[in-house]
């Protein structure tokens, strides 16, 4: 599967987290993608995706800060309902803050392109990858969300409408998701559906995980986006005044 996987130092940088460097060389510095587990999993749950993905990406599998439990991590301490899950909300926005300081510390720390940014979360993680997006969206070129939901908890802390036109964002969620149920999903579409992002959003007859279908549909949408200038590009090039 190419280079081998190993794990970095936790010294070195906020979180802990194992690497996947990119199997398909390139001339300039790497995009890169960043993936986030779901509650009580760890930096070793995702990167079985590494080599599915696109081998340009320089990928990173990054623990979250929250210890539950051995070998059990979290974003932020949660009281799973179908309908409305109880948080913690000041672990969630701790962590949001680390998230932002880490894409930060692993884009210098690997020389890859500050400019192609992805998020891909799982649960969990696709709610913090969402909450990314909507705070910060000019730290990533693109988000990816799966079996998620966007925080009530995040939209005080919005960006600006104008601050997101174009961000590419791809939700996937399963119509029979026991544990994070599709009215979470459709609610995630329709709140961004209302924002000037450029929103792929789909659904496939599973649970909580991730199919083949869904993984697919995913490796897809991340290679299509390789292929294409990133969104702040394309938004400076359509809005006269900017550089």
């Amino acid at each position: 599967m190419g280079n081998f996987i190993y794990m970095a130092a936790s010294s070195t940088l906020s979180l802990v987290h194992l690497t996947q460097p990119p199997r398909t060389p390139s001339s300039g510095p790497p995009p890169l993608l960043v993936l986030l587990h779901g509650v009580g999993s760890n930096e070793s749950d995702l990167i079985g995706l590494a080599p599915y993905l696109d081998g340009r990406f320089f990928i990173i599998s990054a623990r979250a800060p929250v210890e539950l439990g051995p070998g059990m991590y979290g974003w932020f301490h949660v009281m799973l309902d179908p309908v409305t899950p109880v948080i913690n909300p000041d672990e969630a926005e701790r962590s949001r803050l680390i998230l932002l300081q880490f894409i930060n510390e692993a884009t210098q720390a690997y020389g890859s392109d500050p400019h192609r940014v992805y998020l891909l979360g799982f649960s969990q993680g696709a709610i913090m990858s969402l909450s990314i997006a909507l705070t910060r969206p000019d730290t990533l070129a693109g988000v990816v969300g799966m079996s998620g939901r966007i925080l009530p908890e995040v939209l005080p802390r919005v960006a600006p409408p104008d601050a997101m036109r174009g961000l590419p964002v791809l939700i996937v969620h399963g119509t029979e998701d026991p544990v994070l149920p599709i009215q979470h999903g459709r609610a995630a579409r329709d709140l961004l559906s209302a924002l000037p992002v450029s929103l792929t959003y789909r659904e496939y007859p599973i649970g909580h995980y991730v199919s083949e279908e869904s993984l697919a549909e995913v490796a897809a949408w991340l290679r299509d986006r390789l292929d294409e200038p990133p969104w702040t590009e394309r938004l400076a090039r359509a809005t006269p005044g900017t550089t």
